[in-house]
């Protein structure tokens, strides 16, 4: 056992990120496909350690969970900044018609699950842990669930969680920048972007970047953020003890509260002071961007991939069916429900790395193929809202019912 300190792990990540870049670069499919480099890299790196794991040469302990967290938090507080009150306005039914979708993907997730687990002989709690609780609820919702499951007669519930939930990040980080290349390509919603607009943005972005000053506010903004984030936390948890929101979800919380104040106090800017308020805000999402590869690289290559050596073939059945049901899911009904436009098929990228995944997966694809095609505002804004805070909520309460629903079938 090689114990891996924080900043070496940190090196790694990063020595990750350029591993996939380099791949990217020299493999030209998974540009083509929109897989990102933290992904591409990351895996490669989960898969050797996996493989040194399995031959009994060495394993590795990875000191990561301070830095995790605190990126995490960061680049939740950076798009929680990025929504304007316009944005708030114009996605408000966005936000509803994805959250209804979010919440019907869990049901069917948990449907499937108990379903094809009967018909093999499982044990319904243990199926359900292939359901929505892995799957939408990621590692958190399974290490919360899945020793209620233990308790309720679901032997060995914990385990298929854990594991089932490690084969939704690595499967969403393959399927969402496919699906929303297939999206964007099948219903030419990349015409009205030109390779001039394109180039324009990133110099853009480049030129707000590259000033001290706005770098350093930006940087004390998104703290800023989190500490109120942090603030907001303690007083909910004091507050409303049996409801639990998530800390990041409060710093994004903490970053629509900041940007609501500097938007007011930008009304009676001049033209000149609102380009260098904008400018701000694009070195606040270049920050965040920064942050969640970073968060996305730290959580794959310390992802344990052996553990899904052991699923046995009904695990692996049902899972490899949530992948197939998902992709339907996303194509039929998310895409056209949410518009069947660019920002839909971003939301559609979105979904699929959450509704497999977590939410850093969702984010990571979709800059993946925002980078390849155009960034969609609304896109960013809806899907960090609705995975990282409405959906923890709603799943939360699926779960619950469908655990009482296995129960009954023991």
């Amino acid at each position: 056992m090689i114990e891996v300190g924080m900043f070496s792990t940190l090196m790694l990540a990063v020595l990750a990120i350029y591993a996939g870049e380099f791949c990217r670069e020299k493999i030209k499919i998974l540009k083509t496909w929109c897989l990102p480099s933290a992904v591409v890299g990351g895996t490669a790196f989960a898969i050797l350690t996996a493989l040194c794991y399995s031959s009994g040469i060495l394993a590795f302990s990875f000191d990561y969970q301070v830095m995790n967290k605190f990126f995490y938090n960061v680049f939740f507080a950076a798009s929680g900044l990025s929504a304007s009150l316009a944005l708030i306005r114009h996605g408000g039914k966005l936000v509803l018609i994805f959250a209804f979708l979010a919440a019907l993907l869990a049901i069917f997730q948990n449907v499937l699950a108990i379903g094809i687990g009967s018909l093999m002989g499982m044990n319904p709690l243990v199926a359900l842990m292939a359901g929505s609780t892995p799957l939408t609820g990621g590692h958190g919702n399974s290490a919360s669930f899945a020793p209620i499951a233990v308790e309720m007669g679901g032997e060995g519930a914990l385990e298929v969680a854990i594991a089932a939930a490690t084969f939704g990040l690595v499967s969403g980080c393959i399927m969402g920048g496919p699906i929303g290349r297939r999206l964007i390509t099948k219903y030419k919603l990349d015409k009205e972007e030109s390779l001039t607009r394109q180039e324009d943005s990133i110099n853009a972005k480049i030129k707000a970047f590259v000033s001290s000053k706005r770098a350093q506010q930006a940087v004390f903004i998104l703290l800023l953020a989190c500490g109120i984030g942090e603030v907001l936390f303690v007083f909910f948890k004091w507050l409303i003890p049996s409801v639990n929101l998530p800390i990041h979800v409060m710093s994004m919380f903490g970053g629509i509260l900041l940007r609501f104040i500097l938007d007011k106090r930008s009304k009676n800017f001049q033209e000149e002071e609102l380009k260098e308020r904008e400018a701000l805000y694009e070195s606040i999402q270049i920050v965040g961007a920064v942050c969640l590869s970073l968060f996305v690289s730290l959580s794959i290559i310390t992802m344990k991939l052996w553990e899904l050596a052991s699923l046995a073939l009904p695990l692996i059945t049902i899972l490899l069916l949530q992948c197939v049901f998902i992709y339907y899911f996303i194509v039929f009904l998310t895409f056209k429900m949410c518009g069947k436009n660019y920002d839909a098929a971003i939301i559609s990228v979105g979904h699929c790395g959450f509704g497999l995944g977590a939410v850093p997966v969702s984010m990571a694809t979709m800059s993946s193929v925002c980078e390849s095609y155009r960034y969609s505002k609304i896109a960013f804004f809806v899907v960090p809202l609705v995975g990282g805070f409405i959906s923890n909520i709603t799943n939360a309460i699926i779960i619950t019912a469908f655990l009482n629903i296995a129960k009954a079938m023991l």
